[in-house]
């Protein structure tokens, strides 16, 4: 089976988010996954377009994320 780089990133990105009990931002889930910031945030993006995560915009201008829970998210 291969796997692109992207979808590795986004996997390890959805088991950070799935595994925290509260919203977490970028800078935090690029160090837990040693995937670079830049990329993080590209492919965070993508899993809010595909609402399979949510993103939080806070007081201060920052972001956090996390996992959207109760839906299944099943390839058709």
């Amino acid at each position: 089976m291969h796997m692109t780089l992207e979808a590795d990133y986004a996997v390890r990105i959805c088991r950070v988010s799935a595994s925290a009990d509260q919203k977490v931002d970028a800078r935090t889930i690029a160090e837990e996954t040693h995937v670079p910031l830049r990329f993080a945030l590209k492919i965070l993006r993508k899993l809010v377009a595909d609402d399979i995560m949510i993103s939080y915009k806070g007081a201060r201008g920052d972001t956090c994320w996390h996992i959207r829970r109760g839906k299944s998210h099943c390839v058709r």
